[in-house]
């Protein structure tokens, strides 16, 4: 992209419109590419001089790597929202061979590309984004099952076809989105692939990785055994975003009325996916809280195994004494002896006792637990259900709108047939008209005539009464 900036530097009076325009412009060598409501419209530099917006002061507003982000995230935006758009059209199920879907996977190689640094190898320079999406395994695990899979697939030769076969599958696992965000945050390991002004080392990344929250409304179905992703040349193609002055788009109620449905849709899967996370950890802690309880009923046992040896011991040093009191007399020092084991024992069964009191208690409070967590397992699974049939009701209203919406168009097909007859029925009418309209005149000039005879023959008439008088 050129790095063109208005030739105007000085400030003339707007409208809010074009300055809004102005700000979501794309320069395209000696044209600016502006956005009109949901198309484009490609202007010449010359058309409109405008104030350029305010830049940060620590950026150059003629910078042209800013510009080419700037370019970059303004094409993303439009490429997604292009994406979204026609993909509700058409059932959001899409394949490889869709074209919004192929540019939009260009658009997203590009700004991985941008400000890549080049790495010397035995094989020579090279310049690939796949390093960079290899990070995501390492700072998310479940992302190792997409790079086990590029890894796998057959044909995959270069580091830019796996980088592509990878952006491909986590758009089909709806994922996208979290994983850009997760290598755009650790911009300290992005440094090692990336320049510092690069498009992934600055905050428009961060504003591509929220727009493409957008696409997990989008069913991909994508087949890559045989597409040759090595060999793609990827160009962005500009006519697909440009439009005419003519367009009319649809009606903006009923498309209100789907987005609304698939913001709702959206909500509710981010929520049950963050319920089933919940769930999962629950489950993890109620593992864990078994494997406790389970140690823990181990050691009671082992506990009142030593305590009933030492009440068996403590009854056999009673017996051994009562009857060595019974055979003879002991001496002093047999008996202090004695006295001496019989407090020993008498102590340990002491410890004893209040270790297994200590663990008895333990273990209560860990059934209490137990009990609370699966109430709990029990309330989230209900609410999971109840989400799950919010969302079957709204995916039914989401397929009673397109019946409404096909209906209606088929209804405004009807009424533009019948008005187009009407119209020419009008026309007939008219044609009639005139034809009338030439006829009473025509009549009206009879008439003024056959009064003139009329006239005349009066005259006639009266003068021959004369004569015969």
């Amino acid at each position: 992209m050129s790095d063109l900036t208005p030739q105007s530097e000085t400030p003339t009076p707007t409208t809010d419109k074009i300055t809004q325009a102005a700000r979501e412009t794309i320069y395209l060598c000696n044209f600016r590419v502006s956005v009109d409501g949901e198309w484009l419209c490609l202007r010449e530099l010359n058309d409109i001089s405008l104030t350029p917006d305010p830049e940060p002061a620590h950026e150059d507003p003629k910078d042209p790597i800013a510009i080419e982000r700037l370019n970059l995230m303004n094409m993303a935006k439009l490429s997604i929202k292009g994406l979204i758009e026609s993909a509700l059209n058409l059932g959001r199920t899409l394949d490889s061979d869709y074209a919004p879907l192929q540019q939009f996977f260009v658009v997203m190689e590009h700004c991985l590309k941008h400000g890549l640094k080049t790495k010397k190898t035995f094989l020579g320079q090279n310049k690939s984004f796949w390093g960079a999406l290899e990070l995501v395994e390492k700072l998310t695990p479940e992302a190792g099952e997409i790079t086990a899979s590029v890894k796998d697939l057959p044909g995959l030769k270069t580091p830019l076809g796996r980088g592509r076969a990878w952006l491909r599958l986590a758009l089909m696992q709806k994922k996208l989105s979290d994983y850009m965000k997760t290598i755009i945050n650790r911009k300290d390991l992005l440094s090692e692939f990336y320049e510092p002004n690069a498009l992934m080392m600055e905050e428009e990344g961060a504003v591509i990785a929220g727009l493409l929250v957008g696409l997990n409304v989008i069913d991909a179905n994508l087949c890559m055994k045989g597409e040759d992703l090595d060999s793609q040349v990827g160009v962005i193609d500009f006519s697909m975003y440009l439009k005419d002055g003519g367009h009319s788009s649809k009606s903006a109620e009923g498309d209100g009325q789907i987005t609304a449905i698939l913001d709702q849709k959206n909500y509710v899967e981010e929520l049950n996916r963050h319920l089933s996370a919940s769930v999962n950890n629950l489950q993890a802690k109620v593992d864990a809280l078994e494997k406790s309880n389970t140690k823990l009923t181990e050691e009671l046992a082992v506990a009142n195994n030593r305590i009933i040896t030492l009440q068996e011991d403590v009854e056999r040093v009673k017996e051994e004494s009562s009857y060595q009191l019974e055979s003879r007399k002991p001496s002093r020092s047999d008996s202090a002896a004695n006295g001496q084991a019989l407090g020993e024992t008498r102590k340990q069964l002491k410890e004893e006792t209040l270790l297994r009191l200590d663990v008895e208690k333990e273990l209560e409070v860990q059934i209490g637990m137990k009990q609370e967590m699966e109430l709990s397992m029990k309330m989230l699974e209900k609410d999971i259900c109840e989400k799950q049939d919010a969302l079957v009701e709204l995916r039914q209203q989401l397929e009673d709108l397109r019946v409404i919406n096909q209906q209606l168009s088929h209804k405004s097909q009807s009424a533009d047939a019948g008005s187009k007859q009407k119209s020419e029925a009008i026309a007939r009418l008219e044609e009639k008209i005139n034809q009338m309209t030439g006829t009473v005149k025509q009549m009206e000039t009879s008439e003024k005539h056959v009064v003139k005879q009329a006239r005349n023959l009066n005259s006639a008439a009266g003068k021959l009464l004369q004569l015969q008088q």
